[in-house]
């Protein structure tokens, strides 16, 4: 009889487990059709196309390996794949380094706070092709508003050419990428990190006579170290999958092709020249450039990143 009513109980609660997984999957559903539809099969049919020759023109054609055989022997590509590792890395370290600095005066009790992080996130969350047609005005050589305010403070008879001189290209870029979301982003998320850094830590060092590098160094860059591999991650993906919206108003790919990254040949090749296939070649290629940056930087963190026991 106990046997009989112990299967009984364990039937039941097989029943209500099912009926739990069931419910959590039914809300989960919206994602999960979604992800197929919108990421799912556009990346497994961006695999496909990678195969064939496309122009829009007509159907697919299977070419097997013929479009990365081109890739990989066209000068082009290795021009914008420079462009874009070169893009990528230097971008993330001045914006990481920028919001982490923010986020470490916002952390301190100064009066207006509050209003600084306002401000300074409200371009944060404005559309990038937006913020960077602003920028592109602002910039311009002929009409810029800042070649105006400098040649009216110094006199300069010759206008900077902020956007297409090959030695102000990219401190002009890296500048405009400090205003995108993604910078804003890791603000939030760094400033909330250092609110959960204990502060006895910092009160024990204090007594120990320990000055305020040795309290960054020792303390918070440890405890920080978890919150800044993630924004490490995030901002080499967003930078890379980004970097169209960002660069094709400012430059579009110019001054000699030294801002031409992947995600503007991409364009160039697809919606330009009608290379569908190839342009699909050169999505996967950039994709696996993101996988490779996230592995190396999962890997490499096991020397640097500490969690806590």
């Amino acid at each position: 009889m106990e046997n009989v009513h112990s299967d009984f109980v364990t039937s039941r609660q097989k029943q209500k487990l099912v009926k739990s997984n069931l419910t959590a999957y039914a809300f989960l559903s919206p994602w999960i059709i979604g992800f197929i539809l919108f990421s799912g099969f556009p990346i497994v049919y961006t695999l496909f196309l990678s195969f064939t020759d496309w122009s829009l023109m007509k159907a697919p054609k299977f070419i097997g390996l013929s479009n990365y055989t081109n890739i990989f022997a066209s000068k082009d590509f290795w021009n914008s794949l420079t462009a874009t590792l070169v893009f990528a890395v230097f971008s993330v370290i001045v914006t990481m380094i920028w919001s982490f600095s923010l986020a470490l005066l916002l952390n301190k009790d100064l009066k207006g706070n509050s209003i600084f992080q306002f401000i300074y996130f409200v371009p944060a969350v404005m559309q990038t092709i937006a913020l960077a047609f602003a920028f592109q005005l602002i910039f311009n050589k002929e009409a810029g508003i800042l070649n105006f305010v400098l040649g009216n403070l110094f006199n300069l008879t010759n206008n900077p050419n902020w956007l297409y001189d090959p030695k102000l290209v990219y401190p002009t870029v890296f500048f405009v990428a400090l205003y995108t979301y993604s910078t804003g982003q890791m603000l939030l998320i760094f400033r909330s990190g250092l609110k959960e850094v204990p502060v006895e830590l910092f009160e024990a060092s204090q007594l120990d006579g320990a000055n305020a590098f040795q309290k960054f160094f020792h303390i918070t860059l440890p405890y920080m170290s978890p919150v800044i591999l993630f924004n490490v991650v995030m901002s080499t993906i967003a930078t890379l999958n980004n970097s169209f919206s960002l660069l094709y108003p400012l430059t579009g790919g110019g001054p000699n092709d030294m801002t031409n990254v992947l995600s503007l040949r991409i364009y160039k090749e697809g919606f330009l020249n009608f290379r569908v296939g190839y342009a699909s070649a050169l999505s996967v290629i950039l994709f696996l450039i993101a996988a490779i940056f996230g592995v190396m930087q999962f890997s490499m963190s096991k020397k640097w990143v500490h969690y806590e026991n």
